[in-house]
């Protein structure tokens, strides 16, 4: 099982990213935070980051998601190590669930060492569950570069450009790390 990540700056075209791998048949998986914000909006909570229970919500859909994800190559959309980035720029300390996942998904080698990180885009377009400025997002950037360091990950860079561009990157990427087929 190969699993890898799409990380970056928030707004600078993950989400895109990983839909045209969808569409390639790569398996991939939606990020996390999004979906706890949007759940959480649509039940009245409008700002669900300030609650101390948000990280922990985030990290549990993220081994789930991880657990009940298939085939043998899969794109993440962030991993619990873009939440202990988002921990840091909350400033809040690593809750008990987090420091676990973390643990877990670094002894049991969950993700590629090779993580991709997909660079801002000049501007950080705002949504419900992302209300972040772009200069913020430039501070959420440093602290995301910081955070898979420190653990140890390698950034795999994918500048700014096209769509199209950016998809051939961390597709070829991919395929280049892949074994070769055998032969038949």
């Amino acid at each position: 099982m190969r699993r890898y990540v799409l990380t970056g700056t928030p707004g600078a075209g993950k989400t895109s990213i990983l839909r045209c791998l969808d569409e390639f048949g790569y398996g991939v998986v939606e990020e996390a935070a999004t979906a706890v914000i949007t759940r959480a909006q649509a039940l009245g909570d409008d700002q669900p980051w300030t609650r101390p229970s948000f990280i922990d919500e985030i990290v549990a859909l993220q081994r789930q998601r991880q657990l009940e994800a298939t085939g043998s190559l899969q794109v993440f959309d962030r991993s619990p190590v873009c939440t202990h980035a988002l921990t840091t720029y909350l400033g809040w300390p690593v809750s008990p669930a987090l420091a676990a996942e973390l643990e877990r998904i670094t002894s049991e080698g969950v993700y590629e060492r090779q993580v991709f990180f997909v660079r801002n885009v000049g501007f950080c377009e705002p949504t419900a569950a992302r209300r972040i400025s772009f200069q913020e997002s430039l501070a959420f950037e440093k602290i995301h570069e910081e955070s898979y360091r420190a653990f140890g990950y390698e950034l795999i860079d994918v500048p700014a450009s096209d769509l199209a561009h950016r998809v051939a990157t961390v597709s070829s990427m991919i395929a280049d790390a892949l074994p070769p087929a055998p032969a038949r």
